[in-house]
């Protein structure tokens, strides 16, 4: 079961949070799911192959993919050397091609070949977890979710939204801040944003629409870490 909130957010915790989120729909008004579908099937298999690899590697192979596998029982009944043939390109090409067979088997039998759209029974599938579900949840069947990767995951603690490194304890601090109806645009728009200026090694600080009100947590710390290096 999913935990509730560790802690309560303070005030001034909150009222960044609400600044962040009104920036972050200025700027990218019009931000998306980069991966490619048409379907919550394509959604689920673009997501699953996404892992460790990028949204624009993906958005490659799946054409061809979901010419050849078109539904549920295409994947369920796929051999797994010609699926690992197909994906290889997206890396760890045996176990995401042998989750989708898994998955699509359990889909098919146990959902009547619709993929699910409740969080309770999409992680119940091979290789899907609250991530991929939130996903899932949020694109092809609108419901709210708040996608905790790689990139939500460290703007949140730059932000200082949050002070855990658990994806799950993460969502959790972020759902207790952000209003439901913006969970999943906020997820988007942290990403582009990710992606975009706040990057890993060397965020964009100076030219950021953040600027005024993100804390900057382990930006100024690196940054000193990097001028007594130099000194040395």
């Amino acid at each position: 079961m999913f935990e509730a909130a560790v802690m309560k957010p303070s005030q001034a915790v909150k009222n960044r949070a609400n600044r962040i989120v009104r920036l972050l729909a200025k700027l990218y008004p019009d931000a998306k799911c980069a991966l490619h579908h048409d379907n919550p099937l394509q959604l689920l298999i673009a997501t699953i192959l996404s892992a460790q690899c990028t949204d624009v590697r993906v958005n490659m192979v799946t054409p061809a993919l979901f010419a050849r596998f078109p539904n549920v029982r295409a994947f369920a009944e796929a051999e797994q050397d010609e699926l690992e043939t197909a994906i290889q390109s997206t890396g760890f090409f045996r176990n995401k091609a042998r989750n989708i067979i898994a998955c699509c088997r359990q889909i098919q039998e146990k959902h009547g070949g619709e993929v699910p759209n409740t969080m309770e029974d999409l992680v119940q599938l091979p290789g899907v977890g609250r991530k991929t579900s939130n996903v899932i949840l949020g694109n092809a069947f609108d419901i709210p979710g708040i996608t905790v990767d790689t990139h939500v995951l460290r703007l949140s603690h730059r932000m200082g939204l949050t002070r855990h490194v658990d994806a799950h304890k993460v969502e959790q601090d972020l759902m207790a801040l952000i209003p439901k109806k913006e969970w999943t645009m906020f997820s988007h728009r942290m990403i582009f944003h990710g992606r975009q200026v706040c990057f890993a090694r060397k965020p964009n600080c100076a030219e950021c629409i953040l600027k005024e009100v993100c804390p900057k947590i382990g930006v100024e710390i690196k940054k000193v870490q990097q001028s007594t290096t130099k000194g040395s």
